[in-house]
């Protein structure tokens, strides 16, 4: 009876600690998480320019299937980060709305996604 208990203290113990351990990864991992990225929608829209030389207004809004509102004050977040530029043309009559990735919004997004990575291997155990 005394061996189960002490082998139950000590399963105890090292799960308090690895617990503990991955606590300490998560703080550390949220402290550095680029908070502008991190929102759902900007995440959506960074990640579309990531993979497309540029996409339109029209063509972020049906991607992320959401309002042209939501689109617009998303987008001018990652505007005013520095992460993407908006380009205003004209398509004939019609005005036209594009948005690219910069290169400082590229950097923003490979370290958004290493803290992740980083706190999911902690979860994971570092495996």
């Amino acid at each position: 009876m005394a061996g189960k208990n002490a082998s139950a203290k000590k399963e105890s113990a090292e799960i308090k600690k690895s617990n503990l351990r991955i606590e300490k990864a998560a703080e550390s991992v949220a402290s550095e998480l680029e908070k502008v990225i991190h929102e759902r929608l900007r995440l959506g829209i960074i990640s579309a320019l990531a993979v497309n030389e540029k996409m339109s207004f029209g063509d972020l809004k049906t991607l992320l299937q959401t309002t042209d509102g939501n689109v617009s004050v998303h987008a001018r977040k990652l505007e005013d980060a520095g992460y993407v530029e908006c380009l205003k043309s004209f398509n004939g009559r019609v005005p036209l709305t594009e948005y690219k990735i910069t290169s400082a919004g590229r950097e923003a997004l490979t370290r958004y996604l290493n803290h992740m990575e980083a706190l999911i291997n902690a979860m994971k155990g570092g495996k």
